[in-house]
């Protein structure tokens, strides 16, 4: 069963409280996300920490109820 972008926005609020989120459905299918993630937390953290950090943050629902997400982060 695919993933709503307002549930996947919120775990990742739910694990990095400072982040903004932007999710955009890539396909109109509910499987194929882009989401970019913005947080002050991330800042001493490398690229691949931070991707890190957003996955945990989904609970392991990639490549289940999530299939695709495009990930972007930055450091606000």
């Amino acid at each position: 069963m695919p993933m709503a972008a307002d549930d996947i926005a919120t775990m990742i609020r739910d694990a990095i409280p400072d982040a903004q989120v932007e999710i955009t459905d890539l396909a109109g299918d509910g499987d194929h996300y882009a989401a970019k993630v913005i947080a002050a937390s991330f800042a001493g953290m490398s690229r691949v920490k931070q991707h890190q950090a957003v996955y945990a943050a989904l609970g392991g629902r990639m490549g289940g109820a999530l299939h695709a997400l495009q990930l972007t982060t930055a450091i606000s």
